[in-house]
């Protein structure tokens, strides 16, 4: 097996308007102010993000019995895409069909996009806005998080019939879990046909990689 270690980042470092260098995650104690919304001063701070997501790609590829599919046409696996220009999309497909597919869309925000089993798309970082603060590192340890979730089998997922049927799903990690759920007309018809499809076959829980 082979064993995942992030690599290397030299990081960047960026200043403010006054020079003063910007603690990225660590910047409002308080409310941030008003004109940090929708501002995203230096995308390029989550640059690392790409670097990490093909680290993690190549030791899926390393370690697990999987098909790989690359190129744009993958992208459309994304239920709710960021629109931005594609760097990279790769589809790593267990030959195990009750094992969960992981979809990585690295984006030229620069970010990462990522579509989970059947009906879960993450964002990686979520906004990216100067208000939201978040740092490239938060986002890594996200994305690292939710992948080896979902090859060790710790996902489920539902959708409900009816009128207000929901769609939901759940993470377990090591140390915790995270649960969601949302209306299933928020969905496209026709991806609703096929997790009920898909997820009747597994019966909602996907099983880890081989």
């Amino acid at each position: 097996m082979s064993v995942y270690r992030r690599p290397e980042i030299v990081e960047d470092i960026f200043r403010d308007e006054h020079g003063a260098v910007i603690d990225y995650g660590n910047r409002w104690d308080m409310s941030p102010p008003d004109d940090t919304y929708s501002v995203c001063a230096h995308p390029e701070r989550f640059a690392p993000l790409h670097t990490v997501a093909n680290a993690l790609i190549d030791n899926l590829i390393a370690t697990y019995d999987v098909e790989v599919d690359e190129g744009e046409h993958v992208v459309r696996d994304l239920i709710r895409g960021s629109g931005r220009e594609t760097v990279r999309a790769v589809r790593l497909r267990p030959r195990d069909p009750r094992c969960a597919p992981l979809t990585f869309v690295l984006n030229d925000h620069p970010g990462v996009e990522l579509h989970v089993g059947a009906l879960l798309d993450e964002h990686y970082p979520v906004c990216g806005c100067d208000a939201c603060d978040e740092s490239w590192q938060e986002s890594a340890d996200d994305l690292e998080k939710v992948v080896f979730a979902v090859a060790a089998g710790g996902l489920d997922e539902w959708v409900g019939r009816g009128p207000r049927a929901r769609v939901g799903f759940r993470l377990t990690y090591p140390a915790g879990s995270q649960a969601g759920e949302s209306r299933a007309k928020e969905f496209p018809r026709e991806r609703i046909v096929e997790a009920r499809r898909t997820l009747k076959h597994v019966r909602g829980a996907w099983r880890a990689w081989s």
